[in-house]
């Protein structure tokens, strides 16, 4: 059976009718017990455990998911990949990922499709232009690539841009990251599968985990559908229900859920070569290699745990489109959804240690958690093997709420949470 990828061995097995791949990964029933546990199947969950096995040579690695891998939040996103941030913490984070990013089709033996075709945050007043050189600064200190455009070099980018006099939005400039960009989504989800199953991790879907087992105050393992597990270490990730989880365990999170929408229309001829975000609006969008446009904006109002978000803020996504680019009125809608988003009251993630030891988090992420799965894994799996926080993660910790050593990222998340 064929298990490397690549070009010689695609036609090899063309000529065979493809009959000779292996499975890219195996669905494994549970064992009593593990070395470490991962609960949650999306990115985070996956790269964990990839990473588990991979840098700490952990054999013994289990992964559950209530549903399928990747179902949750990582095949409900916009695959916007950035590090576009202000405060040097988050930079260092996000940054991370972003070089995780640039090498993980090759690392995985897996196509992730990343195509750094860069980000335009556009700014529509001198107040937003000096915000925008703000963080533009920021990031240059921090150490990665940043530039602020003028009005002419965003037009040269974005053309179809909407220019009348009389828009809504003007464009006065904004901020450009040429390394950002777009990658698919369930190809990580995948890709992570495929080389945490190579390396042994069992990945054991349809077990959803309904309490936590608790012996001399320290968290023990889980219980599932599908039984007890019994584990030395374990680690959540599962955005979207962290307080949920977090309730069995016997701990409340500054966490509030809420949806958060996207959409996309009928696939039309190439027409935007970037990742394109209004300040004045909050709505983004990109191209999608099959043509269609992929179109995001702000939070849901109300908190909820409905993955399908409500009307009105579809209408001001969609205004928002249309201030953007009016010649897109005509085009016609396709597809809608919603994932369920965990927020914190400074918009950046929770990465630590929880108040039951042997039992540690990541989650948090808000509108993040897709562009930031390589770090946000590589972080828990260093937490989960060594007990201790990598340098990157330390000032994520939930102490930070004690400490009141907040990192708002409000702005630089690009949404009013």
């Amino acid at each position: 059976m064929a298990s490397k990828y690549s070009a010689f061995q695609l036609f090899k097995e063309g000529l065979k009718g493809h009959t000779g791949w292996e499975p890219a990964w195996q669905d494994k029933s549970p064992s009593p017990s593990y070395d470490a546990l991962v609960i949650g199947g999306g990115g985070h969950g996956l790269a964990t455990a990839y990473y588990l096995a991979r840098n700490h040579g952990l054999k013994r690695v289990g992964l559950l998911e209530k549903g399928w891998i990747g179902g949750g939040n990582t095949g409900r996103n916009t695959t916007v990949i950035r590090s576009n941030y202000f405060y040097p913490e988050s930079v260092a984070l996000y940054d991370f990922a972003l070089k995780l990013y640039e090498g993980l089709s090759r690392e995985l033996n897996y196509n992730i499709m990343f195509s750094q075709r860069g980000i335009a945050v556009v700014a529509h007043s001198e107040l937003e232009m000096e915000m925008a050189a703000r963080i533009t600064n920021a990031m240059q200190i921090n150490g990665t690539d940043a530039e602020l455009l003028n009005r002419e070099q965003v037009l040269e980018r974005v053309p179809l841009l909407n220019q009348n006099d009389d828009a809504r939005f003007p464009i006065f400039g904004g901020i450009w990251q040429g390394r950002a960009g777009v990658a698919r989504h369930d190809a990580v989800a995948w890709g992570y599968a495929r080389a945490a199953d190579k390396l042994g991790v069992d990945i054991i879907q349809n077990c959803e985990v309904t309490g936590f087992l608790i012996e001399n105050g320290r968290c023990a393992g889980v219980k599932t559908t599908r039984g007890e597990i019994r584990a030395g270490t374990t680690g959540m990730a599962v955005a979207g229900n962290s307080s949920v989880l977090s309730a069995m365990a016997g701990f409340e999170l500054p966490v509030r859920s809420f949806a958060l929408q996207a959409m996309v229309t009928e696939p039309v001829k190439p027409c935007l070569d970037t990742v394109l975000l209004y300040m004045g609006t909050g709505t983004y969008l990109s191209q999608s290699d099959k043509g269609e446009l992929v179109i995001g904006g702000g939070l849901d109002r109300i908190p909820s745990y409905g993955q399908r978000g409500n009307p009105p803020l579809q209408e001001e996504i969609l205004s928002g489109l249309l201030e953007m680019f009016p010649a897109f009125g005509q085009l016609k809608l396709l597809r809608q959804w919603a994932g369920i988003v965990d927020v914190v009251p400074d918009s950046s993630p929770v990465i630590g240690p929880t108040p039951l030891p042997g039992l540690y988090i990541n989650g948090g992420w808000g509108t993040g958690g897709f562009k930031a799965i390589p770090a946000g894994g590589w972080l828990l799996a260093h937490l989960m093997a060594n007990e201790e926080h990598h340098e990157i993660s330390r000032p994520f910790d939930m102490d930070r709420f004690a400490r009141g050593r907040l990192i708002d990222e409000a702005a630089g998340a690009a949404i009013a949470h």
